[in-house]
């Protein structure tokens, strides 16, 4: 298959989904092998900033997703309908760092990180999309088991968890009551 015919396919596909679609669908999609299917892709991406395009393809994780550039935000808003901010609590903020770092963790742990009861908070952040569960712990009772989304990715614009902040480092300087005031700054745009 040509490039030409490949790129157009990809964008299709990408618009079409809405939601990111993993490199090995879309290799088998254009049957080609996935390292060419990914340097077709980081063509694209490539591209589209090159020529400042009003649409970008981002990678989460193993996937792409297309998405509207960030850069005209003010503009799309405008035909979107007007979203009240949705701030989050410290406590919030809290657990949710506790799972984006310690991940895969239960309730459990990070109650015993945090000394104070999560249950609530937990299912706030399920139900705004920014965890999920992601098994179950072999123990009695079969704790469940939670982890960051796609969607966490999304608001943070991060390709993936290894782009996290290390905090090691965050702390030794001093930092992390500022990027714990980003962070949030940035959940408020939700």
């Amino acid at each position: 298959m040509e490039t030409n015919k490949a790129q157009a396919i990809i964008e299709g596909l990408l618009f079409a989904a809405g939601d990111s679609v993993s490199l090995d669908k879309i290799a088998n999609i254009i049957d080609m092998d996935k390292r060419k299917t990914q340097k077709i892709i980081t063509d694209m991406i490539d591209r589209y900033d090159y020529e400042h395009r009003g649409i970008g393809i981002i990678r989460l994780e193993d996937g792409y997703q297309m998405c509207t550039r960030g850069e005209y935000f003010e503009y799309i808003s405008m035909l979107a309908e007007p979203r009240r901010a949705q701030s989050m609590s410290n406590a919030a903020m809290e657990v949710l760092s506790v799972i984006a770092y310690k991940q895969p963790v239960t309730k459990g742990e990070i109650e015993d990180i945090r000394g104070v009861s999560c249950d609530s908070i937990v299912n706030k952040l399920v139900e705004r999309g920014l965890v999920e569960e992601v098994g179950r712990l072999d123990s009695p009772g079969r704790p469940m088991i939670f982890g960051t989304t796609e969607e966490f990715l999304r608001c943070f614009g991060l390709g993936s968890l290894t782009e996290l902040p290390d905090y090691d480092i965050i702390k030794e300087n001093g930092q992390d009551k500022l990027y714990s005031q980003q962070v949030m700054e940035g959940l408020d745009n939700l």
